[in-house]
């Protein structure tokens, strides 16, 4: 239990970094490839925040079902998944018919 949670820690850093910070984390590693610095569609980083959040629920999910032997928990967070990602595709698709 002790190691999953130190491996977490810096998946959910890189993640709530991602969130906050979408046009840094897309030139991860990549900054050397541009001269000047590129410029990101509205919707790559609406994608970009949505796929980090994704990604902290699923971590969530993971981490709460090692902790609580509940099946209700873990629906409780699928179920809160399902809405977030519903949300998310209906945010991302009024940007794209803009």
């Amino acid at each position: 239990m002790f190691l999953t949670i130190f491996f977490m820690i810096p998946i959910y850093g890189l993640l709530i970094w991602t969130y906050f910070y979408p046009e840094e984390s897309m030139l991860l590693g990549q900054r050397w490839m541009y001269k000047e610095e590129p410029e990101f569609s509205e919707m790559a980083i609406g994608y970009t925040k949505f796929a980090s959040g994704i990604g902290m629920f699923i971590l969530t999910i993971a981490l709460s079902s090692s902790f609580f032997n509940n099946p209700f928990v873990g629906l409780f967070f699928i179920l809160g998944l399902f809405c977030y990602i519903i949300y998310g595709v209906y945010k991302l698709d009024k940007k794209i018919l803009k």
